[in-house]
Protein backbone atom coordinates (compact mmCIF):
# COMPACT_ATOMS: atom_id res chain seq x y z
CA UNK A 1 0.00 0.00 0.00
CA UNK A 2 1.00 3.15 -0.47
CA UNK A 3 2.22 6.14 1.82
CA UNK A 4 -0.12 9.00 1.90
CA UNK A 5 0.90 11.77 0.35
CA UNK A 6 0.24 15.14 1.37
CA UNK A 7 3.27 17.68 0.51
CA UNK A 8 6.28 17.19 -1.33
CA UNK A 9 9.25 19.50 -1.12
CA UNK A 10 12.08 19.01 -3.74
CA UNK A 11 14.21 19.95 -6.42
CA UNK A 12 13.29 18.88 -10.03
CA UNK A 13 14.90 17.13 -12.73
CA UNK A 14 13.84 18.71 -16.52
CA UNK A 15 13.02 16.55 -19.37
CA UNK A 16 11.99 18.64 -21.97
CA UNK A 17 11.16 16.35 -24.83
CA UNK A 18 7.83 16.02 -25.97
CA UNK A 19 6.15 13.02 -26.77
CA UNK A 20 8.65 10.77 -24.25
CA UNK A 21 6.33 7.64 -24.64
CA UNK A 22 6.27 4.96 -22.39
CA UNK A 23 8.97 2.38 -23.92
CA UNK A 24 11.18 5.53 -23.57
CA UNK A 25 10.32 5.41 -19.91
CA UNK A 26 11.26 2.09 -19.34
CA UNK A 27 12.20 -0.16 -22.05
CA UNK A 28 9.70 -3.61 -23.10
CA UNK A 29 12.81 -5.58 -23.05
CA UNK A 30 12.59 -5.01 -18.97
CA UNK A 31 8.50 -5.77 -18.55
CA UNK A 32 9.09 -9.65 -17.74
CA UNK A 33 8.65 -9.06 -13.85
CA UNK A 34 5.35 -8.03 -11.93
CA UNK A 35 7.59 -6.89 -8.95
CA UNK A 36 7.92 -3.23 -8.56
CA UNK A 37 11.26 -3.85 -6.61
CA UNK A 38 14.05 -2.71 -8.53
CA UNK A 39 12.69 -1.13 -11.64
CA UNK A 40 14.19 1.94 -11.28
CA UNK A 41 17.61 0.60 -12.51
CA UNK A 42 15.93 -0.25 -16.31
CA UNK A 43 13.91 3.76 -15.90
CA UNK A 44 15.20 5.46 -19.40
CA UNK A 45 17.71 3.14 -19.38
CA UNK A 46 18.41 3.62 -23.09
CA UNK A 47 19.17 7.76 -22.46
CA UNK A 48 21.40 6.66 -19.66
CA UNK A 49 23.26 3.69 -21.00
CA UNK A 50 25.31 2.98 -24.19
CA UNK A 51 23.99 -0.64 -25.79
CA UNK A 52 26.78 -1.94 -23.85
CA UNK A 53 25.82 -0.79 -20.34
CA UNK A 54 28.29 1.89 -20.06
CA UNK A 55 26.68 5.04 -18.58
CA UNK A 56 26.00 7.92 -20.55
CA UNK A 57 28.19 10.78 -18.78
CA UNK A 58 26.12 13.46 -20.48
CA UNK A 59 22.67 12.11 -19.27
CA UNK A 60 21.18 14.19 -16.92
CA UNK A 61 19.69 10.82 -14.94
CA UNK A 62 22.98 10.18 -14.38
CA UNK A 63 24.38 13.48 -13.32
CA UNK A 64 21.85 13.64 -10.46
CA UNK A 65 21.23 12.61 -6.94
CA UNK A 66 17.84 10.80 -7.18
CA UNK A 67 17.42 11.48 -3.72
CA UNK A 68 17.19 15.32 -3.77
CA UNK A 69 15.38 15.11 -7.11
CA UNK A 70 11.61 13.68 -6.67
CA UNK A 71 9.82 15.67 -8.77
CA UNK A 72 10.63 14.99 -12.71
CA UNK A 73 9.19 17.72 -15.28
CA UNK A 74 8.46 16.62 -18.49
CA UNK A 75 7.74 17.86 -21.86
CA UNK A 76 4.01 17.72 -23.36
CA UNK A 77 2.47 14.97 -23.90
CA UNK A 78 4.49 12.66 -21.50
CA UNK A 79 4.11 8.66 -21.06
CA UNK A 80 2.27 8.42 -24.25
CA UNK A 81 1.79 4.94 -26.24
CA UNK A 82 1.09 2.11 -24.45
CA UNK A 83 -0.51 1.43 -21.46
CA UNK A 84 2.49 0.19 -19.22
CA UNK A 85 2.13 0.15 -15.45
CA UNK A 86 5.36 -0.38 -15.64
CA UNK A 87 5.93 2.96 -16.10
CA UNK A 88 4.99 4.37 -12.78
CA UNK A 89 6.56 1.54 -11.15
CA UNK A 90 10.22 2.18 -12.87
CA UNK A 91 9.82 6.45 -12.11
CA UNK A 92 8.67 5.71 -8.38
CA UNK A 93 11.90 3.32 -7.55
CA UNK A 94 13.86 5.52 -9.15
CA UNK A 95 12.89 7.72 -7.04
CA UNK A 96 10.36 10.46 -8.61
CA UNK A 97 6.92 11.32 -6.62
CA UNK A 98 5.89 13.30 -8.91
CA UNK A 99 5.42 14.51 -12.85
CA UNK A 100 4.53 18.01 -13.98
CA UNK A 101 3.64 18.56 -17.67
CA UNK A 102 1.28 20.40 -19.83
CA UNK A 103 0.22 17.28 -20.83
CA UNK A 104 0.52 13.27 -19.50
CA UNK A 105 -1.30 10.73 -21.33
CA UNK A 106 -4.36 9.31 -19.91
CA UNK A 107 -3.67 6.07 -19.13
CA UNK A 108 -0.44 6.74 -17.61
CA UNK A 109 -2.63 9.34 -15.74
CA UNK A 110 -4.86 6.60 -14.11
CA UNK A 111 -1.88 3.91 -13.64
CA UNK A 112 0.16 6.49 -11.61
CA UNK A 113 -3.07 7.70 -9.22
CA UNK A 114 -3.13 3.83 -8.87
CA UNK A 115 -0.14 2.95 -7.63
CA UNK A 116 0.73 6.54 -5.57
CA UNK A 117 2.74 8.29 -8.61
CA UNK A 118 1.17 11.90 -8.67
CA UNK A 119 0.88 13.27 -12.14
CA UNK A 120 0.20 17.30 -12.59
CA UNK A 121 -1.07 18.80 -15.63
CA UNK A 122 0.05 22.79 -15.57
CA UNK A 123 -0.22 25.56 -18.49
CA UNK A 124 3.44 26.63 -20.25
CA UNK A 125 3.70 29.23 -18.28
CA UNK A 126 3.83 27.71 -15.31
CA UNK A 127 5.84 25.01 -16.45
CA UNK A 128 8.75 27.23 -18.26
CA UNK A 129 8.90 28.85 -14.70
CA UNK A 130 9.25 25.43 -12.58
CA UNK A 131 11.92 24.35 -15.21
CA UNK A 132 13.84 27.62 -15.38
CA UNK A 133 13.91 27.57 -11.19
CA UNK A 134 14.31 23.22 -11.20
CA UNK A 135 17.61 24.06 -8.77
CA UNK A 136 15.48 25.47 -6.64
CA UNK A 137 13.08 23.68 -3.79
CA UNK A 138 9.26 22.84 -5.54
CA UNK A 139 6.50 22.22 -3.44
CA UNK A 140 3.54 20.69 -4.31
CA UNK A 141 1.21 20.49 -1.79
CA UNK A 142 -1.82 18.21 -2.76
CA UNK A 143 -4.41 19.07 0.32
CA UNK A 144 -4.41 22.43 -1.26
CA UNK A 145 -3.72 21.01 -5.22
CA UNK A 146 -1.35 24.00 -5.42
CA UNK A 147 2.06 24.06 -6.48
CA UNK A 148 4.63 26.70 -5.63
CA UNK A 149 8.28 27.55 -7.02
CA UNK A 150 9.86 29.55 -3.40
CA UNK A 151 7.85 32.65 -2.83
CA UNK A 152 5.99 32.82 -6.54
CA UNK A 153 2.17 32.76 -5.89
CA UNK A 154 1.55 29.30 -5.68
CA UNK A 155 -0.37 27.60 -9.43
CA UNK A 156 -3.52 25.10 -8.78
CA UNK A 157 -3.87 22.40 -10.03
CA UNK A 158 -6.36 19.39 -10.45
CA UNK A 159 -6.66 16.15 -9.49
CA UNK A 160 -9.76 13.90 -9.79
CA UNK A 161 -11.22 14.06 -6.08
CA UNK A 162 -11.31 10.05 -5.26
CA UNK A 163 -7.89 10.06 -6.86
CA UNK A 164 -7.05 13.39 -4.75
CA UNK A 165 -8.12 11.62 -1.86
CA UNK A 166 -6.30 8.07 -2.08
CA UNK A 167 -3.55 9.66 -2.06
CA UNK A 168 -3.95 11.56 0.58
CA UNK A 169 -4.92 8.07 2.66
CA UNK A 170 -2.22 6.44 1.22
Amino acid sequence: MPEPFKSLTSKAVVLSQSNIDTDQIIPGRFLSTTSREGLGAWAFYDWRYESDGTPKPEAILNRIDPTERRILLAGRNFACGSSREHAPWALMDYGFQAVVSTGIADIFTSNALKNGFLPIVVDQATWDDLAAHADQPITIDLESSTIQRGNAEPVAFAVESFARQCLLDG
